[in-house]
């Protein structure tokens, strides 16, 4: 500035940009930073002022100390907020993963504590059911017990799905899989039971985590659904990825409750009865082995009815001369079955 005395704009504005880069590498303490503002500060001014005094430049460009220093000033408060934002931020994200944590491992403890007692009570009822013949209160017993160990399962299921174990993908023929899954309950639901079109082919998945969404979805159909109502099974593939339906004729899900369906612990309807449901773990349990495939789950409703979609990445289809094989009803393959 000294040399180019009518060029000192360059260094001047090279000075300030410098001292932006290096605040950028780290945000300063306010008294750190108040102390090289005011160096850089006076320091610039002294040569202007000098510039100045021997002519080489006008007032006016004094006036660039005290821009520059605000706009500095205006980088720091920024920096400082994010920097403030980004502590929050890691201190929330702390709290969650501290609070998902100890709901992982308080749901192995409970789910593992309980599985004892129900084991030891179903026990003692059965040997009492065998001494003292059919009794209705026994079997109520017996049944609160089979729910009891049916949530005790599911807690299981959803404490061990951060785990790197939790599916073990292998191949299944989607068809018989598809199959089973509606004999099993066209046998034991009063429903309409329909098996719609399935795609030829083998899916890459855990067998037992893909049977236990399948079933947690049947078994929400038939819940929310009446007598002799159809419930329909049915896939298709699409760009390598396998997508099963489960359509039921029901009432419905409500709007207010369609962004938290897949949640542990909720429910669509909490007013409903305790016969009409559980705890709010199905479908979570089904969003946990949907996402540990990589895959998602969704759901279309209305008054009418809903279908839950399940989205699978890893099928691959086989090409068939015969086609899909058409459509059956429960009824159908009941009177086929032998008695």
């Amino acid at each position: 500035m000294f040399r180019w005395e009518r060029w000192e704009t360059i260094p001047f504005h090279f000075i300030w940009v410098s001292l932006t880069l290096v605040y950028g590498f780290r945000v300063w303490r306010p008294t750190a930073t108040g102390t090289v503002l005011g160096g850089v500060a006076i320091g610039t001014a002294l040569l202007l002022v000098w510039d100045v005094h021997v002519g080489s430049q006008e007032w006016a460009e004094t006036t660039e100390v005290p821009l520059m220093s605000a706009m500095f000033l205006a980088m720091v408060w920024h920096a400082r907020r994010r920097q403030e934002a980004l502590r929050i931020a890691e201190q929330l994200a702390d709290q969650r993963a501290s609070l998902l944590q100890r709901q992982q491992r308080f749901l192995h403890d409970a789910s593992h504590e309980l599985r004892t007692p129900v084991t030891i009570a179903r026990g003692h009822l059965e040997v009492l059911e065998r001494h003292s013949g059919h009794s209705a209160e026994v079997a109520v017993a017996l049944d609160e017990l089979n729910r009891m160990e049916r949530i005790v399962e599911r807690l299981l299921r959803l404490a061990r799905s951060d785990q790197p174990d939790f599916v073990i993908p292998e191949p299944i023929d989607i068809e018989s899989f598809l199959e089973d899954a509606f004999l099993r309950w066209a046998e034991v639901a009063p429903r309409g039971w329909r098996l719609g079109p399935v795609p030829q082919g083998v899916l890459h998945a855990d067998p037992e985590a893909l049977r236990e969404a399948l079933d947690a979805l049947l078994e929400n159909a038939v819940k929310y659904s009446a007598p002799h109502s159809e419930i329909e099974l049915d896939a298709r593939a699409q760009d390598g990825t396998l997508v099963i339906d489960v359509r039921d004729h029901g009432r419905g899900i409500p709007a207010d409750a369609i962004a938290g369906i897949f949640e542990r612990f909720a429910r669509a309807d909490a007013a409903r009865s305790r016969a009409d449901g559980g705890v709010g773990l199905g479908l979570a349990i089904v969003d946990a082995i949907v996402k540990a495939h990589d895959g998602r789950v969704s759901v279309r409703t209305s008054a009418e009815g809903s279908t839950f979609s399940l989205v699978l990445p890893g099928f691959t289809e086989i090409s068939s001369g015969a086609g899909h094989r058409a459509p059956v009803d429960s009824e159908a393959v009941l009177r086929a079955s032998p008695v």
